[in-house]
Order: structure tokens, then C-alpha cells, then sequence
């Protein structure tokens, strides 16, 4: 069975902020937000419309859920999902929840990301706003 992508319309962008330090905007919207910390930054990925201005910023792009839940054992799911993507020179981020990975797509590329995946043989469905699947 093919695995199946579902791309989310909004835009999403990251946002750096500094070592430690919170969000002070309404980040917690869209398809996939998070805050990620490491000693030497916070990374916040949120929907582009509420990036704060001056923020330091990389985007827009669109996010590409994996239809999940994924098995912690599964081996290769990026692999497999990135390799098309490579091939076609699409440079991307990818994420990971609990339950399924997540990929960041240049929003310019989406499109091309699209047809590389099904070349490659998988399902590719955009979703609608509220999160439901439109095809």
C-alpha cells in the first residue's frame, strides 16, 4: 500500500529566537506548530501570518504530514520520503511527533514536490484549512 501525504494550504514559517527565550506572539496555530530548544537557540515553527516583523525567519513553506499514526520501529519512513525530494533538488526540514514525521516544503516547490511523490508512488492529498482531507 502506497504511504499517503496530506499537505496542509497554510503557510508556515520558523522563527529563531534566542537561547531560553518564549515566544511572545500566538504561536500555537496552524497544521504543525512547535518550540524546540537546544543551548543555543529556540526554534519556533508556526503559520507565517503571525511571525512578528524584524523576527529572523525562514519560510514560508508548506507542511506535509505523514498520515500516521507511525510505529516507533517502523525503519527508513524519511528515507523513503526525502529521497524524491533530493532527487528533484528540493531542499526541505523535516519534523517528527509522537504519532507521524512532518515535512517543511519551500512553498515555491510544493507544487514539484507533489509530482516528485507520485513519480516515487505515493498518494499526495492537499487537506482543507480545518484539517479534513479533500479528496
Amino acid at each position: 500500500m502506497p504511504r499517503h501525504l496530506m499537505e496542509h494550504p497554510e503557510d508556515v514559517s520558523v522563527v529563531r529566537l534566542g537561547p531560553g527565550e518564549e515566544p511572545t506572539f500566538d504561536w500555537q496555530r496552524g497544521p504543525l506548530a512547535s518550540v524546540t530548544r537546544t543551548p543555543d537557540e529556540t526554534s519556533v515553527v508556526t503559520t507565517s501570518d503571525v511571525v512578528p516583523a524584524g523576527a529572523r525567519t525562514e519560510g514560508p513553506f508548506r507542511a506535509v504530514e505523514v498520515a500516521g499514526p507511525l510505529d516507533f520501529s517502523a525503519v527508513g519512513v524519511f528515507v523513503e520520503i526525502l529521497s524524491p525530494l533530493a532527487d528533484a533538488g528540493i531542499s526541505v526540514l523535516g519534523l517528527s511527533t509522537f504519532d507521524t514525521d512532518w515535512v517543511l516544503v519551500p512553498s515555491e516547490r510544493s507544487g514539484d514536490a507533489a509530482q516528485a511523490w507520485r513519480r516515487a508512488g505515493f498518494v499526495v492529498t492537499p487537506t482543507t484549512l480545518t484539517g479534513g482531507s479533500t479528496a
